[in-house]
């Protein structure tokens, strides 16, 4: 299995994306500006990416949602640093 060696924050307004995976060195950018669920989905969706990298865009995308929406719903947040 892949792993995530990183996570990095930082506004995706020129990759026209809320997130990007590198399934090669394991680094997921997430846009800086997402918050709350949203911010979670993109997290979820980009690790299954990297610890998925056969999986197709709608089996990412549907698994993504159904378990970021599990674990927004049994109260994991993220807290700023």
């Amino acid at each position: 299995m892949k792993k995530i060696n990183k996570i990095i924050h930082r506004k995706l307004g020129k990759e026209q994306a809320n997130g990007q995976a590198f399934t090669d060195t394991g680094v997921i950018e997430i846009d800086e500006r997402l918050r709350g669920l949203e911010h979670l989905d993109v997290l979820v969706h980009e690790s299954l990416h990297i610890l998925n990298p056969k999986w197709g865009e709608i089996k990412v995308q549907g698994h993504a949602t159904e378990l970021a929406r599990v674990l927004w719903e049994q109260g994991y947040r993220r807290i700023s640093e």
